[in-house]
C-alpha cells in the first residue's frame, strides 16, 4: 500500500465521538443533520471569523454560530499546521466545505479517519467549487458523495452517493441548497453501518477539477455565447456574482450585478452585444453574440443596494436600463 493510501477502516463500533470541520452554510446543514439525530459532536473546527456586511465587521462562520449554539468546542485556526485534535479523542472527523486542507497528521488522528461530504459525482469535479463549475459546464446532474478522505484532492475511495438532476434555470445557491439536504440524508443513514462498509476507488476516468471561484469568472464575455452566460449568471449569484457596468447621466460608473437568468433568444436580436433589447416583466433582455439572456435580478451599488426584478430598477434607474442603453463588461470601457 502507498504511503498515500487512506487507512482502512477499523470494522468495530460505529462511530460514536465525531467531530466536525466545515465553514459555509452547506456545511452548516450537515452540521445541523448530525445534531438532529443526536449524534455526539464533541469538536467543531471551523475557518476564523472574517469581515462580512457593509461595516466589514468580523462575523463568525454558520458552522461556527451552531456549534456555539450547542455549546460545542470550537477552534477556528487561519491553518492547520501543528494543529492536533487528539485531545477530542474521537472516532470520526465528518468534513463539508472546510475550505482547508488537512494534513495527514490531522487525517491519521479519528480512529476511523476522515469523511467527506463533497457535493459533486467524484471523480467528476473534485476541488473546491463543485456546485458552480457544474452549471457552468452544463451538466445535467450532479449528487453527493460521502468520501473517506486521503492526503490526495478528493481523491479517496467513496462510500455512497446520491444522484440529482439540475434544473434548467437553477441557481447555484440553489442547487448548493439541495445537495446540503441530500448530503445530509446520505450521512445520516450511513453513518451506523459505516464499520461495515468498504469504500470503492474513484474510477480513473472522468476526472475533472472545480477550480476555486475567482474575480475573472464574474466578468461577463459576451462572446461566451447566450447559453454559457445565462449559466454562468446563475451559478455564481451567491458566491461572485457576474457584474455589468453602466454610465450615469454624470458620467460615473454604475456597478450591476447580475443574480439569476435564463435563455431568452436563440438567435442574435441585430444588435450589439450588451445592448438591452426590452425591460418587462420577464426580466432584462440582454443581447449577446448569438442570442439573448434574460436577467431576472439585478442589484445597483445606487440606492439601498437591494437586490431587485430589473423592471423596478429600470423605474427608479431609467437612464440606466433603459432599452438601447448597453452595458460593458468592465468598468472602463465605454458602455
Amino acid at each position: 500500500m502507498s504511503s498515500d493510501a487512506p487507512r482502512p477502516v477499523v470494522p468495530d463500533n460505529p462511530p460514536r465521538r465525531l467531530g466536525f470541520a466545515g465553514t459555509p452554510e452547506f456545511a452548516a446543514t450537515i452540521l445541523a443533520s448530525l445534531l438532529a439525530a443526536h449524534h455526539d459532536v464533541r469538536l467543531v473546527l471551523t475557518q476564523p471569523d472574517r469581515p462580512t456586511g457593509r461595516g466589514r465587521r468580523l462575523a463568525p462562520s454558520p458552522v461556527k454560530q451552531l456549534a456555539l449554539a450547542h455549546d460545542i468546542e470550537v477552534r477556528d485556526p487561519p491553518r492547520l499546521k501543528g494543529v492536533s485534535i487528539a485531545d477530542a479523542g474521537l472516532d470520526l472527523l465528518v468534513v463539508a466545505a472546510y475550505g482547508l486542507i488537512l494534513p495527514r497528521s490531522l487525517l491519521e488522528t479519528p480512529r476511523m479517519g476522515c469523511l467527506n461530504v463533497h457535493a459533486s459525482l467524484l471523480p467528476r469535479w473534485r476541488g473546491a467549487a463543485p456546485v458552480e463549475r457544474a452549471i457552468m459546464a452544463g451538466d445535467t446532474e450532479t449528487g453527493v458523495c460521502l468520501m473517506q478522505m486521503d492526503a490526495g484532492l478528493d481523491t479517496g475511495p467513496v462510500y455512497a452517493c446520491e444522484r440529482t438532476g439540475i434544473g434548467e434555470t437553477e441557481s447555484g445557491s440553489a442547487l448548493e441548497d439541495r445537495l446540503a439536504a441530500l448530503g445530509a440524508r446520505l450521512l445520516i443513514a450511513t453513518l451506523p453501518n459505516l464499520a461495515l462498509m468498504t469504500p470503492e476507488p474513484q474510477p480513473k476516468q472522468g476526472i475533472t477539477y472545480a477550480e476555486k471561484i475567482a474575480t475573472a469568472d464574474s466578468v461577463l464575455n459576451y462572446q461566451e455565447g447566450a447559453r454559457t452566460i445565462a449559466r454562468r449568471i446563475r451559478a455564481l449569484t451567491h458566491r461572485q456574482p457576474v457584474t455589468v457596468f453602466a454610465r450615469d447621466e454624470a458620467g460615473a460608473t454604475v456597478r450591476i450585478r447580475l443574480l439569476g437568468a435564463r435563455d431568452g433568444r436563440d438567435s442574435a436580436p441585430g444588435a450589439p452585444a450588451g445592448t438591452i433589447l426590452a425591460v418587462g416583466p420577464a426580466g432584462l433582455e440582454l443581447a449577446c453574440s448569438d442570442g439573448s439572456v434574460l436577467v431576472e435580478e439585478v442589484q445597483l451599488n445606487r440606492g439601498k443596494g437591494r437586490p431587485m426584478h430589473p423592471q423596478t430598477a429600470a423605474n427608479g434607474f431609467p437612464q440606466l436600463l433603459a432599452p438601447g442603453a448597453s452595458l460593458s463588461s468592465q468598468p472602463e470601457s465605454e458602455p
